[in-house]
């Protein structure tokens, strides 16, 4: 059962006045033109940079401690969206990231990976602490609380909602698959697509940090 919307539906303007949109979007969180930089970029993913929003957070991480953006500043931060019992792109975007790490070598202490809840209602600070460093013990888990995780969503553009299932009680979550990667300054850079493998992204990657 795949629930996930897999890819940003929307990138408008064919890298000319991009947006970014989930699928459904009923937030009311509307697309916004932004600046990219030089034509002939040499990223494979998406060149994002002077995005006017996906801007900082103020989340918990998975050992309790506030975080901001800031607290990353000097590596180049991969930021995902998902939640713990996701069965399938949540997973598989976190292993994927595990072996970027793997194939960066020396450059993976320069990456932090940053795993965004979207369920803070199952996705407790216990339950974040065991999920997200399985993948990778550098990788951190974030969660905030209902009003701390819509105000990121929205200021990341990312769609999610709840699904009701088979029996009562029980949900699963929509949500926007990609991830955004910043600089070691702290600057929007790039939007991963979801599903293309570990090279493209180790490749960009290298290339922010070179």
């Amino acid at each position: 059962m795949k629930r996930v919307k897999p890819v940003i539906c929307v990138l408008a303007g064919l890298l000319l006045a991009l947006s970014l949109v989930a699928c459904g979007d009923k937030s009311g969180a509307g697309s916004q033109e932004m600046t990219l930089s030089p034509a002939k970029s040499e990223f494979i993913n998406t060149d994002v940079t002077g995005l006017g929003y996906a801007r900082d957070f103020a989340l918990i991480d998975h050992t309790g401690k506030p975080r901001t953006l800031a607290d990353y500043k000097g590596k180049a931060v991969v930021v995902f969206f998902g939640y713990t019992q996701c069965p399938d792109v949540c997973p598989t975007t976190m292993a994927e990231m595990a072996n970027v790490m793997k194939e960066l070598g020396l450059l993976a202490s320069k990456v932090q990976v940053l795993f965004v809840t979207v369920d803070p209602q199952r996705d407790t600070q216990e339950l974040l602490s065991k999920y997200v460093p399985a993948f990778d013990p550098s990788f951190v888990g974030l969660y905030g609380d209902q009003a701390a995780t819509e105000k990121v969503a929205k200021e990341f553009r990312v769609f999610y909602q709840k699904v009701p299932g088979k029996t009562p009680g029980s949900y699963s979550m929509d949500h926007t698959a990609g991830s955004y990667v910043f600089d070691p300054e702290g600057h929007i850079r790039l939007f991963i697509r979801h599903g293309q493998g570990p090279d493209p992204i180790a490749h960009d990657l290298k290339l922010l940090l070179s």
